[in-house]
């Protein structure tokens, strides 16, 4: 008997803790929702540079080749882009598609250096006239 009421005891403190802990995110999420939390929560959408992308005969993230070729490229890519700490992480954060060899670089970099640093990356890993920039220069504001 006493061990059944134990048993019923812990049950009922971590259903406890579990309610609370539920109650907590959603009262998070309703202030960060509200825009009451003091950061500017849409500064993070990029509903608008996605909604640039809808062209539908340019190539999307989604059009990545899962082939073992192009997976490497875009990964050596990815990789030598990231290890450059001199870079925002806006540049490290664009899209690279690889299609068939051919690589397409989309999305907001912070200057006209990390775009050129970013193109030349590419260049060196894909080779030569295989890189189209589709990169755009957002500067702070």
């Amino acid at each position: 008997m006493k061990k059944a009421r134990r048993v019923a005891t812990s049950m009922l403190v971590t259903f406890a803790f579990v309610a609370a802990g539920g109650a907590m995110l959603r009262s998070q999420a309703q202030t960060q929702s509200s825009g009451t939390s003091g950061e500017n929560i849409s500064s993070a959408d990029n509903t608008k540079m996605n909604a640039q992308e809808r062209d539908k005969y340019a190539p999307t993230a989604d059009q990545q080749r899962e082939n073992r070729s192009d997976r490497d490229t875009t990964k050596q890519i990815r990789q030598s882009i990231v290890a450059d700490k001199s870079l925002s992480s806006y540049a490290h954060n664009v899209k690279i598609i690889t299609q068939n060899g051919a690589v397409t670089l989309k999305g907001p970099v912070r200057s006209d250096d990390e775009k050129r640093a970013i193109e030349a990356k590419a260049t060196e890993v894909a080779g030569e006239n295989k890189v189209t920039s589709e990169l755009n220069i957002k500067p702070k504001q």
